[in-house]
């Protein structure tokens, strides 16, 4: 079975975004070489994202603007899967466009084919938390922004329900002043 990666980039009180959806809160971090994630690229060839993350992608990688990205290529040439109930179809620039599926059993079926590598979920915090109820998360890295907003949109399920055990892989520093976790979901 193929292995579903959760990553994030949070603050140290665990906001994936600011208050207003915004993301400047990784920028000064987020200027170093990116070579863990050239590295995690090797591993995965399936890129899943959220509708919302999906457009914001899409407006930023396969374009021009991507080029001076050490990442680009390689997420470019992934395949890319959208999990969204109202889009009809995931153009991606001049690059071969994106499945559109519409439920997690798809994400299901996606995990348990018996060929390919691990796939990737950047950002789609929405599609995390239910992945996560659902038992399809294989792993989460969170790449911890030495910054606390005190509000915003956190990365992780809230109002109630079952609380999601974890079993911490590693961790290290990261970047400038930043931590790199990884967990997977406790058995």
């Amino acid at each position: 079975m193929r292995r579903l990666i959760f990553q994030e980039y949070v603050t140290l009180d665990g906001y994936a975004a600011g208050p207003d959806g915004g993301l400047e809160f990784f920028d000064a971090i987020s200027s170093q070489p990116d070579n863990d994630n050239l590295e995690l690229l090797e591993s995965v060839d399936t890129m899943l994202l959220g509708a919302e993350t999906y457009r914001l992608f899409a407006a930023f990688w396969p374009t021009e603007a991507s080029a001076d990205e050490p990442i680009a290529e390689k997420l470019n040439a992934l395949r890319l899967v959208v999990v969204s109930t109202t889009l009809a179809s995931a153009p991606w620039g001049p690059y071969e466009p994106g499945l559109v599926v519409r439920d997690l059993d798809a994400v299901r079926a996606l995990k348990a084919e018996q060929t390919g590598k691990d796939i990737i979920l950047w950002g789609s915090i929405t599609l995390f938390q239910s992945l996560l109820r659902a038992g399809l998360v294989d792993e989460v890295q969170l790449r911890i922004c030495p910054i606390l907003l005190g509000v915003g949109k956190s990365a992780f399920p809230s109002g109630g329900g079952s609380p999601v055990g974890l079993e911490l892989i590693e961790a290290r520093p990261w970047g400038a002043g930043g931590v790199l976790v990884r967990y997977r979901p406790a058995s």
